[in-house]
């Protein structure tokens, strides 16, 4: 398969399975990208996503030219009359928490794909670009909108302007990715990290992140009252009071998402 899913616990692994191709994306694994997300979004079990490569030496290098060649359809046809779903992760869309385990290469649309993710750490060979204005073309994907918001502008327009690569280091250091370790470690650490989240209450992670995400758009105004209106609907879940309770007897939560 070129596309894995598994789950365990509460925790959906997505794994890029085409090592030899360096995970990239052909039309096959593109289309089982998007049915793995879907499952993700409207499947209850599963509270956090972690995504990640097959192997040791990439993550994602984007799309696979060999094997994508140009639509049929025109430019308007695709944007205007919803045909079929390209090579775009800009529309890998789940209110529920995604972390990217980038281990090798993540270049071009890799990059992009591990840009969805609201978490990323990656091993200490990882390398990151966008090299697409070397070939005269763009990030399109969400690399152009994504990167400013996750670094800031002058380390994004950087590497948008240049094309050049990063290393995991430099990546810390601008923020691009939230911790970096061993190859041997990663997937464990990810994991890891997706099991203690996915012990979290879920309504209440899906209004954090989606509070987050609105409120980078919003004014500060706009934004503390849509926390305070979410606030509100949480206040009396099932969830907030099981918490308060396992709280006060010294014991761990059962969250049912209600």
């Amino acid at each position: 398969m070129s596309i894995t899913l598994s789950i365990h616990d509460g925790v959906a692994l997505v794994t890029l399975n085409r090592p030899d191709a360096m995970n990239s994306i052909d039309p096959e694994s593109n289309e089982k990208l998007l049915e793995a997300w879907d499952e993700v979004s409207r499947n209850e079990a599963i509270r956090v996503l972690v995504v990640t490569g097959a192997g040791d030496r990439s993550f994602c290098t984007g799309a696979d030219l060999k094997k994508t060649m140009p639509p049929a359809e025109s430019a308007a046809s695709l944007l205007y009359g919803g045909g079929t779903r390209g090579l775009n992760f800009g529309s890998l869309q789940t209110q529920k928490p995604v972390i990217a385990a980038v281990n090798g290469y993540a270049l071009g649309g890799g990059l992009e794909l591990a840009l969805v993710a609201d978490i990323r750490i990656c091993s200490d060979n990882a390398q990151f670009g966008l090299p697409e204005v070397r070939v005269g073309s763009i990030p399109g994907a969400g690399g152009t909108q994504r990167l400013v918001r996750a670094v800031g502008q002058s380390d994004a327009m950087w590497m948008l302007l240049t094309g050049e690569r990063i290393d995991a280091a430099e990546a810390l250091r601008i923020g691009l990715v939230s911790k970096v370790v061993p190859l041997a470690a990663l997937r464990d650490t990810a994991l890891a990290l997706a099991g203690n989240m996915a012990a979290n209450a879920p309504l209440a992670m899906t209004a954090v992140k989606g509070l987050a995400m609105s409120g980078r758009e919003l004014s500060l105004a706009a934004g503390l009252e849509l926390e305070r209106q979410a606030f509100g609907l949480l206040r009396d879940t099932e969830d907030r009071l099981e918490g308060r309770r396992a709280f006060a007897e010294k014991r761990a939560p059962v969250f049912r998402g209600r």
